[in-house]
């Protein structure tokens, strides 16, 4: 395959989305909600995809997961969704917006009913505080959900995360608030509460409700004495299995309740105890819950030159829509990609029904005109090459759009002479990629070049703004302070990525 990635494109597949700000790696941010219902300040700890790391995809909306135990868990389920979604080309999972809930007091907060005692596993003193679950429930609803909704990106679908007694809170919720949420992963929850009464009353629930449209997955440690075994287990009586008896018999009840339309699946880990099951079930539940999300791409995708690849996108994305119950589009940076990888092999109308496409699903976009209009150009239609530039700078009003068309139009465009660029010369770093690229003047032109990736001529298209030759769809824009660079900004068929001049 013919390499088209210029030094700005080079592993955007493993672009890390940590902010680095101040040399301090940062992955998310604390925010915090006034609780009427629990009359107290609650912080929340929140994780948005490409924190500050390239502005990828601009005004895209994010699933949302909320995650309970937050001060436990955030670290390890942003790292996990953030490398299923995004990192080596990985789209497993969606990029999603994740909302830790740290504790204040988590046995109210996460038990369903109060109980005076449940021994061996509750004495008296710690059951003093039980019950209040429906409340930490009702603070989610009507306070810190429409809270995460009114600040960021959020689409109108959640997935609830919960171990131990979060578990129990998941279960909670899903039989007596089921559309909360629309899917839960729930981790060894703890079903033995209030003497199994809790248990009961779920099963119940779970035969006689529907649950279409809600998933569930189930991750169950192994928390039985060394010498017990999942035989014996089905004969003992013990209180010391009771916690993972307890589980096994939720688990055998809704496999044998399948008519109540819940998506379902679990997994039994026996070499997992209760405190390291929650990152195993994380990952297996998350895979579990979007198995129908990912498109996988072929070689044929990126080398043969049918459009065999758009009908497949369109049809599965009709899927990815209908389980999300709203319109969810291809991405338009990776779409604007694939198409000017296509563009760059002559797969002209290939490249033009990618650009078809994204023109469909984001008619708001100027950059998906221009592109469109790129192919346009390389097929000699030049009458609407120049339609789809002027439509794309009457959105954007780029100056890459409008050296193109001053080019198609016979007018005058921008040059510099090679003194002139000799400001632009220097070594640039980039942000989040372990990248450095060098501009040079060759040949009375500036270049650029990055280790392993060539050289690459930059055309100017006004002071500070370049495109690089025969590649249509990147743009460097130099930040200059006074009349010298401190920066650039790289505007590619993936992205927007950043670099600061290295000193």
């Amino acid at each position: 395959m013919k390499n088209i990635l210029a030094f700005i494109l080079i592993a955007i597949t493993s672009l890390s989305t940590h902010a680095q700000t101040d040399n301090k790696i940062v992955i998310g941010k604390v925010d915090s909600v006034y609780s009427a219902i629990l009359k107290e300040p609650r912080k929340v700890w929140v994780y948005l995809p490409n924190m500050k790391a390239g502005m990828q995809n601009p005004g895209q909306r994010y699933p949302v997961v909320y995650l309970l135990d937050g001060d436990g868990h955030f670290e390890s389920v942003v790292g996990m969704i953030q490398q299923l979604s995004q990192v080596n080309g990985n789209t497993i999972v969606p990029e999603m917006i994740i909302v830790g809930i740290p504790n204040t007091d988590r046995t109210r907060d996460l038990t369903p009913t109060h109980i005076t005692s449940d021994p061996p596993m509750m004495d008296i003193n710690s059951s003093k505080n039980t019950g209040g679950g429906e409340n930490f429930t009702a603070f989610m609803e009507k306070e810190l959900m429409p809270h995460i909704d009114s600040l960021y990106p959020t689409q109108p679908y959640r997935v609830l995360i919960g171990h131990s007694f979060g578990g129990l809170t998941v279960m909670n919720i899903i039989t007596n608030h089921t559309k909360l949420f629309n899917a839960y992963i729930a981790i060894d929850p703890s079903m033995w509460y209030d003497k199994e009464q809790f248990l009961k009353v779920t099963q119940n629930k779970l035969a006689a409700q529907k649950y279409n449209g809600t998933s569930l997955y189930v991750g169950i440690a192994n928390t039985m004495d060394e010498g017990m075994t999942l035989e014996k287990l089905k004969k003992d009586t013990t209180v010391k299995t009771r916690h993972i008896r307890s589980i096994f018999a939720m688990d055998k009840f809704i496999k044998a309740n399948a008519q109540n339309g819940l998506t379902y699946s679990s997994k039994y880990y026996p070499d997992d105890d209760h405190g390291s099951v929650p990152l195993i079930s994380e990952y297996d539940g998350l895979r579990f819950l979007f198995s129908w999300y990912r498109f996988k791409f072929g070689i044929a995708d990126f080398m043969e030159p049918g459009t065999e690849v758009v009908t497949r996108m369109k049809q599965h994305y009709q899927t990815v829509s209908k389980e999300f119950g709203f319109k969810v589009s291809p991405p338009e940076m990776q779409i604007n990609g694939l198409g000017y990888n296509a563009l760059s092999l002559k797969q002209y109308l290939k490249a033009a029904a990618l650009f078809e496409m994204n023109i469909e699903n984001y008619p708001e976009s100027g950059n998906v005109y221009d592109s469109y209009a790129d192919v346009l150009l390389a097929q000699k239609d030049t009458a609407k090459a120049i339609v789809n530039y002027q439509k794309a700078y009457a959105i954007t009003k780029s100056e890459d759009s409008k050296q193109k068309l001053d080019r198609l139009q016979g007018k005058s465009t921008f040059a510099l002479s090679a003194k002139e660029l000799e400001k632009y010369v220097g070594a640039f770093e980039f942000e989040n990629i372990s990248l450095t690229a060098t501009t040079m003047i060759k040949n009375n032109a500036l270049w650029v070049s990055a280790p392993g990736q060539g050289d690459f001529e930059l055309v100017p298209l006004s002071t500070d703004a370049f495109t690089i030759k025969g590649m249509p769809g990147y743009k460097i824009q130099f930040e200059m302070e006074g009349n010298k660079p401190v920066g650039l900004t790289s505007t590619q068929p993936d992205g927007t990525y950043k670099a600061h001049l290295k000193k």
